[in-house]
């Protein structure tokens, strides 16, 4: 028994057209849409009348995905409390990225939450923390030469 690899990441959204316009401008790009509905559905999910809308983006040249999921029925709580950086459970995504105060400088003019400017971690990263729609914790990172 073994691991082969991690196939995707879920992140549950009410906007999902707003998540998804986020992602492609960080450079991710649409691999798939679908929706699903049905009791095989819900089964999987282990809700009752489960319907979704979905959508897969990923890297240009990898295989993992973040899945962007928008639940119609059952809804969703409506008032979502934003997790901090030390929220238990899972808390952020990390992009390995080229020109990290070029994509920083982007976010800014789209109004994205920038928690810190860039730090620099020793003589091997330049870092910095994001806050995308729906309270979605990014860090960026890159890697110093």
């Amino acid at each position: 028994m073994k691991i082969n690899r991690m196939d995707h990441v879920s992140i549950n959204v009410n906007d999902l057209s707003e998540a998804k316009a986020f992602f492609l401008e960080l450079g991710l790009e649409v691999k798939a849409e679908w929706e699903l509905e049905g009791e095989q559905l819900s089964r999987i999910v282990g809700l009752n009348h489960a319907k979704t809308a979905c959508v897969g983006l990923g890297m240009p040249d990898g295989q993992t995905w973040i899945e962007l999921v928008k639940f119609y029925s059952p809804t969703g709580e409506k008032d979502i409390q934003q997790p901090l950086a030390n929220t238990l459970g899972i808390r952020h995504i990390c992009f390995n990225v080229e020109d990290i105060e070029g994509i920083i400088a982007k976010l800014k003019k789209r109004g994205t939450e920038i928690f810190s400017e860039i730090q620099q971690y020793e003589d091997s990263y330049k870092l910095c923390y994001v806050r995308g729609p729906e309270g979605i914790i990014l860090e960026l990172g890159e890697k110093i030469n």
